[in-house]
C-alpha cells in the first residue's frame, strides 16, 4: 500500500483543519490492484466528483455566454455553468478533428504520443496510462456515456455505453459495456438518460467522475423532432467572411473541400431523410422539412442566393442539435442540485474542437485557424472558481486529464505533456505558464482536403507550415491587426524579428514535445513513464 500526497496546490490553499481531515483520503491502491468498496476510505467521497460534458464539432460562437455578435442562439443551460463559474476564452486543441482529441482528453498526450493521429486508420491502444484508469484506481467511480470514436473498446471505466463509430441522431444502437443494444429516442435524450441512470445507481460512499459526451452538433446535424422550429424560419445575419475568396493565403485554403457552397450533400440540407425516422417521427419530419424544400425547389435559386439559403438551412438544423445538448445540461445540472451534489462536483462543458459556422464560407474543422483551433471550456467548482469569471490564458483540452488527477489528488504521470488548470481555477495563473502553443493536423489526403500542417499559437500571432512536398508554403497571421485571418504577413520585413522568434520557437516546442517526424509512423505508443509529483511538474511553455 502507498500513501499518495496530496498536490501543493491543495496543502497551501487550504487550512489546516481541512488538511487534516482530509490526511486520510489518500492511502490508495497502486494502478493494477484492484480497488473495492471496502478498500476505499469512506471519506473519499469528500474529493470532488467530475462531470465532464463533451460535445461534438460546439463552436464556441453557439454558446450564448461567448457573446458572438451574430446572437445565434440561447443556450440557457450551458450558459449557467459559465455564469457559476470560469468561461475560458483561448482554449485550443493540437490537432482540430474529433477521435484525436478524445485520445489527447483522456491521456493528456499529443497525437505523436498517444499514437491516435486521425480518424481515417487510427486505433487507440487502451492499454496505455488514462486519467480514467488513475481516478479509478484512486476509489473513484468512472463511467463514459455517448460518442466514443476511437475505434478500440474503452479501458479504465467500471460502466460505458457508447455509440459505434459516428453513432445515429435517431433510433440509435449503442454497445453496452460490450453488448449491443437498440435504443428508441432522440440520441441526446438517450445519453442523458443512460447518465442519470448510473448516477441514481451508483456508490454514494465513493467520489465518481462522468463523461457525458454528445454526438451533436456533428454532421449531418439533425435536430430533435421537437427543436425543428426553434428559430421560426429566422434569416441568420451572415460572418463577414462567407464568400471568401481566399486572396492573400496558400494553395491549402484555395485546394480545401469544406464550403458551404460546393460541399455540402442534400442529407446534409435536409432535402433527403435520415433512414433511422420511424413512421410517426417521419411524418413529424416532413411535416416540418417538405413545404420548406418545395418552396426551395420552386425558386430555383443561384450563385450566393443559393449558398445563402444553403447557410441558413445549416444554421437552422446546427442550432437546433445544440438545443438538445443544452436540454441535456439542464437535466443534469438539475439532478446535482436535487441530489446536493453540486457542491462538490466540478462540472466542464467542453467540445472536441471549435467548428465553422459559414465563416470563410466553411463548416467543418481540421485548421490552426481560430474557428477550427479554439473550442469553447466552462467550468463550474463551488467555493473554488469564482462566478462569472473570464480566463484568456493559453490552455488547451491537453490540460484536462493533468487537471482531473490533480483536483483529486493523484500524481501526475511524467508522459503527460499538459498542466493541471487547478490553479488557474483558483485565479492564480503560475508566473511560468505557456506563452505559445504546438498544433500538428495530419489527416490528408482525406475528407475534406485539409493539407498536413504545424504551427505555433501565441495570444497575437501563428505561424503555420503547410509541409505536402506538392505545396510546400509557410503563411504568418497577425491576430491583432488581422483578427480574420486574411492575409498572410509571412516574409514581408515589418515582422522579420517576430517571424524570426517564432520560427525558433516552433523548434523548441517541437524538440521539447518529441516531435521526430511529420509522417505519422506505423506505431508511436509511447510506453507509461514514472509518475513524478504534480507539484514537481515544470513548464515546457508547450
Amino acid at each position: 500500500m502507498r500513501v499518495w500526497r496530496m498536490p501543493k496546490s491543495l496543502r497551501m490553499q487550504r487550512s489546516a483543519g481541512k488538511i487534516a481531515r482530509l490526511a486520510g483520503l489518500f492511502s490508495l491502491c497502486l494502478i493494477g490492484l484492484n480497488v473495492t468498496e471496502s478498500s476505499a476510505a469512506p471519506n473519499a467521497a469528500k474529493r470532488p466528483n467530475i462531470v465532464f460534458f463533451f460535445s461534438d464539432d460546439h463552436a464556441y460562437q453557439a454558446i450564448s455566454a461567448y457573446n458572438d455578435p451574430r446572437k445565434l442562439i440561447d443556450t440557457p443551460n450551458i450558459d449557467r455553468i459559465a455564469r457559476e463559474g470560469m468561461r475560458f476564452d483561448r482554449c485550443i486543441v493540437p490537432n482540430s478533428i474529433c477521435g484525436p482529441s478524445r485520445a489527447t482528453v483522456l491521456t493528456g498526450k499529443y497525437s505523436h504520443m498517444n499514437g491516435f493521429y486521425n480518424n481515417t486508420n487510427s486505433r487507440f491502444n487502451g492499454a496505455q496510462t488514462t486519467f480514467a484508469k488513475l481516478l479509478k484506481a484512486s476509489g473513484y467511480q468512472t463511467a463514459l456515456v455517448g460518442k466514443w470514436h476511437l475505434v478500440t473498446e474503452p479501458t479504465g471505466f467500471d460502466y460505458w455505453h457508447i455509440l459505434p463509430g459516428q453513432g445515429v441522431y435517431y433510433n440509435p444502437p449503442m454497445i453496452d459495456n460490450g453488448r449491443n443494444v437498440k435504443h428508441e429516442g432522440y440520441v441526446c435524450d438517450v445519453i442523458t438518460d443512460l447518465s442519470l441512470d448510473w448516477l441514481k445507481k451508483r456508490d454514494r460512499e465513493r467520489p465518481f467522475v462522468l463523461m457525458c459526451q454528445h454526438k451533436a452538433p456533428h454532421r449531418e446535424w439533425e435536430p430533435a423532432l421537437r427543436h425543428l422550429g426553434h428559430d421560426n424560419d429566422r434569416s441568420y445575419p451572415e460572418p463577414a467572411t462567407l464568400f471568401d475568396d481566399y486572396a492573400g493565403r496558400g494553395s491549402a485554403e484555395h485546394g480545401q473541400d469544406m464550403t458551404i457552397a460546393r460541399t455540402m450533400t442534400p442529407k446534409d440540407l435536409k432535402l433527403v431523410a435520415p433512414p433511422q425516422l420511424n413512421p410517426d417521427q417521419r411524418k413529424a419530419w416532413d411535416a416540418y422539412y417538405e413545404p420548406r424544400n418545395e418552396a426551395f425547389r420552386k425558386a430555383g435559386l443561384e450563385g450566393k442566393d443559393l449558398v445563402r439559403w444553403k447557410y441558413n438551412r445549416y444554421l437552422h438544423d446546427y442550432l437546433g442539435c445544440i438545443k438538445g445538448v443544452d436540454d441535456s445540461v439542464g437535466r443534469l445540472l438539475r439532478y446535482l442540485d436535487d441530489e446536493g451534489l453540486a457542491e462538490n462536483t466540478i462540472v466542464i462543458y467542453t467540445s472536441d474542437q471549435g467548428f465553422y459556422l459559414g465563416e470563410h464560407g466553411w463548416f467543418d474543422k481540421r485548421w490552426i485557424f481560430e474557428e477550427s483551433l479554439r473550442t469553447p471550456l466552462l467550468v463550474r467548482w463551488p467555493r473554488v472558481v469564482k462566478p462569472g469569471s473570464v480566463n484568456k490564458d493559453l490552455v488547451s483540452n491537453l490540460d484536462f486529464a493533468e487537471t482531473f488527477l490533480d483536483v483529486a489528488g493523484v500524481e501526475i504521470p511524467s508522459e503527460m505533456q499538459g498542466r493541471s488548470l487547478q490553479p488557474i481555477l483558483r485565479g492564480q495563473t503560475p508566473a511560468d505558464w505557456r506563452k505559445s502553443f504546438y498544433y500538428h493536423y495530419y489527416e490528408y489526403p482525406g475528407p475534406h482536403n485539409v493539407q498536413r500542417h504545424d504551427g505555433v499559437v501565441t495570444d497575437r500571432y501563428k505561424l503555420v507550415h503547410f509541409y505536402e512536398p506538392s505545396a510546400n508554403y509557410w503563411e504568418l497571421f497577425d491576430l491583432q491587426k488581422d483578427p480574420l485571418e486574411l492575409r498572410s504577413v509571412f516574409d514581408q520585413p515589418e515582422y522579420a524579428q517576430t517571424q524570426q522568434d517564432l520560427t525558433r520557437d516552433l523548434e523548441r516546442l517541437r524538440k521539447e514535445l518529441k516531435v521526430t517526424d511529420k509522417d505519422p509512423p506505423e506505431s508511436s505508443i509511447t510506453p507509461p513513464a514514472t509518475p513524478k509529483k504534480a507539484q514537481q511538474r515544470k513548464s515546457t511553455g508547450q
